[in-house]
């Protein structure tokens, strides 16, 4: 039976949503920790990876699920979704210094619509009325929240495209972590994924010439912490619960919870447009969460 199928009829786990919302309130801290730390960008992202490793470890053997040879065809699953995953990190924290926050974090948000696809593709339909509702709502949102940050001109193409490109590879993360979360219990998952990441990162960072080692590793820890640790293990959780409908959706609190943290660390002004595109990403996630009432019986 498809993992699809397999969630439509088992119950999620009743913290499923709400660790997804917390996880993705954890990712979207990224953006601004990559800014203050002081290494180069695809550095940054293999301290991200790398750092992560023994909490995830730690965490794995505390709450029961050790580490285990998965077998030849799943490890080489999930070290491709490492790989996506590293590619990932590696364009998107380059395209934070390239153009525009606004720019990045909304390029970047392209995988949130490309795994809600995936999952209605796995169910061979269109989405339902409510679905396409939540989609559409979830999008201008999102387009609202980035506009005034959001700029498109020739400065910020290479970092644009950048962005552009991280998104699709993390969709493809996404989807194969989807797929071995049939089998594979998130905290182990996460640590082989990391290691693996970690290990494609570091090489990239050195060709390119980038600065490697911190003089002020706190950043970086903040960010292996809340990222890796806390947003993706939340995030590898609930995707083996929810349907990736609804986690794709939940991904789109991002760019909310970007324009809270311009505001509140660097005094952004939050204008109608912000405080409508966010109320339109909170009623879609209502809108997903809701359940069609059972037919009447005839």
């Amino acid at each position: 039976m498809p993992k699809s199928d397999e969630r439509s009829i088992k119950a999620p786990h009743r913290l499923a949503f709400a660790a997804l919302l917390t996880g993705t309130t954890a990712l979207a801290f990224g953006a601004w920790l990559v800014r203050l730390a002081d290494t180069g960008p695809v550095a940054a992202a293999f301290w991200r990876m790398a750092l992560a490793v023994p909490f995830l470890l730690l965490l794995a053997r505390a709450v029961g699920q050790p580490l285990r040879w998965p077998g030849r065809t799943l490890f080489i699953a999930i070290a491709a979704a490492a790989f996506f995953f590293a590619a990932d990190l590696a364009a998107w924290h380059l395209s934070i210094r390239l153009t525009k926050l606004g720019n990045a974090t909304l390029f970047g948000n392209v995988s949130s619509f490309a795994f809600a696809a995936w999952g209605l593709w796995l169910v061979r339909r269109w989405p339902s009325p409510m679905q396409a509702l939540a989609l559409l709502l979830a999008a201008t949102g999102s387009v609202l929240l980035m506009a005034q940050s959001a700029e498109l001109s020739a400065a910020n193409l290479r970092g644009d495209l950048l962005a552009l490109l991280a998104g699709v590879l993390y969709g493809v993360y996404l989807i194969l972590v989807e797929r071995a979360r049939a089998t594979v219990e998130p905290l182990p998952l996460l640590v082989l994924a990391s290691s693996i990441g970690a290990i494609c990162l570091l090489p990239a960072a050195l060709a390119m010439g980038e600065r490697v080692m911190p003089h002020n590793w706190t950043p970086l820890i903040a960010l292996a912490l809340l990222s890796q640790v806390v947003g993706q293990g939340l995030l590898v959780f609930a995707i083996g619960e929810l349907s990736p409908v609804v986690v794709g959706l939940a991904l789109l609190t991002q760019p909310a919870i970007a324009a809270a943290i311009g505001w509140s660390v660097y005094g952004e002004r939050l204008g109608w447009r912000d405080w409508t595109g966010a109320a339109a990403i909170g009623v879609a996630l209502l809108l997903v969460r809701l359940r069609p009432a059972p037919a009447e019986p005839t």
